[in-house]
């Protein structure tokens, strides 16, 4: 009896620490949204083959909470922002994750690339999380995640974009596809490219392939040149367009060359003797330093000033990011994680890289600004509008 009693008070005393310990987590959560500050944070490739991409986020992201805890902050709370390098690669991108989220960080703004990102995301729609990618555009990334967004477009409307300006500005008949078999990215675009170009009437007449290690093109440029194309769509990240490209035109295409916004910063990795190899060449993107608007010029020469070079459209990307939960928290007054993402399913959201509103996957519809490489520079050539599904 004795011992009964004993274990029923010890159950007890267990219960009541249990009860304890819940509250003081409940307690801790709500620290966060009580707390002066609001913590913000962002996991991309700060080295390796893509730092160009994290850094220049991270940039944006950094100008812009700097003009913000200028200007009071967000709701009247200054903003602190934590930065981490994953080199572009999975593992080191869901460490970071929970690094953040040990931190309880109210949104991660990230990651960069398509992979990290979407491991990120599959661990975030278990979590209560904001979670919005700047930059990733693989079309899974936000499927099915109620709290994940992005304020990029998607590689499949790329796709699409860049097959039609093939056949309306370009008048293409005949073209050809050079695609990385070991990335989403570059599959997803050159899938509804191929799909999109035959429904215009267009012939895609060799479809060639590659690695992610490899370095020689020749046996798949050779079939390509054989076929006489038009057009030659590469859609990958800018290192291994600057390869490729210079190989293409030493086996003789003469073809012009499109590409989707991994092509962005290409010629900050190539020799200027080389920029001959992209001269002429189309890439989709979402940003151009050839808008006019009162609001982007503004930004470009405030990223200037402070960066002493050019923004990216990664750059502008972080930017819009901050921006975008910033107004999501003061339309939802508070930063409690589902009334913010309440906020965003309904905002109307005029940025940096373009006026938007979510559709029901949380994809933006935009605008998608084709940009011509033309005398060793990037020029605005054309802008097409978002179809409405």
């Amino acid at each position: 009896m004795l011992k009964k009693k004993f274990g029923l008070m010890a159950l007890i005393a267990l219960f009541a620490f249990s009860s304890c310990g819940n509250k003081d987590k409940a307690s801790d959560s709500k620290a966060s949204e009580d707390s002066k500050v609001i913590k913000l944070g962002n996991s991309g490739p700060l080295t390796g083959p893509l730092s160009v991409y994290g850094k220049t986020c991270q940039n944006g992201i950094q100008l812009a909470i700097d003009e913000i805890n200028k200007n009071g902050g967000i709701d009247g709370k200054q903003v602190e922002w934590t930065g981490l390098d994953d080199k572009g690669e999975i593992t080191e991108a869901v460490t970071n994750y929970n690094k953040l989220m040990e931190d309880k960080v109210n949104a991660i703004l990230g990651g960069i690339p398509s992979k990290p990102t979407l491991a990120m995301a599959e661990s975030a729609a278990k979590d209560e999380i904001v979670y919005i990618t700047p930059t990733g555009t693989q079309a899974n990334i936000t499927e099915g995640k109620d709290n994940v967004f992005r304020v990029c477009f998607t590689d499949p409307f790329q796709g699409e974009v860049l097959a039609n300006f093939a056949a309306d500005k370009l008048k293409a008949k005949k073209l050809a596809i050079l695609r990385n078999q070991s990335s989403d990215y570059s599959m997803g675009v050159a899938d509804v490219f191929k799909e999109t170009a035959k429904k215009a009437g267009m012939e895609v007449v060799a479809d060639e392939s590659y690695g992610d290690n490899d370095t020689d093109f020749k046996a798949q440029l050779t079939k390509i040149k054989s076929e006489n194309v038009d057009v030659l769509l590469i859609p990958d990240y800018y290192e291994k367009v600057a390869l490729i490209s210079s190989q293409v035109r030493d086996s003789g295409i003469k073809a012009t060359l499109l590409g989707a916004d991994g092509w962005d910063g290409v010629l900050s990795v190539m020799d200027q003797s080389s920029f001959k190899d992209v001269e002429g060449s189309y890439f989709s993107n979402q940003f151009s330093l050839d808008d006019p608007s009162e609001k982007c010029q503004k930004f470009i020469k405030d990223y200037k000033e402070k960066y002493k070079e050019d923004p990216t459209t990664f750059a502008a990307e972080g930017y819009d990011t901050v921006y975008l939960y910033k107004q999501a928290v003061e339309e939802a007054k508070t930063t409690k994680w589902d009334e913010v993402v309440k906020a965003l399913k309904n905002i109307k959201f005029d940025g940096i890289t373009g006026s938007f509103k979510f559709d029901e996957n949380n994809n933006p519809r935009k605008t998608a600004k084709i940009i011509k490489i033309d005398g060793g520079k990037y020029k605005f050539d054309s802008e097409v509008e978002a179809k409405e599904k």
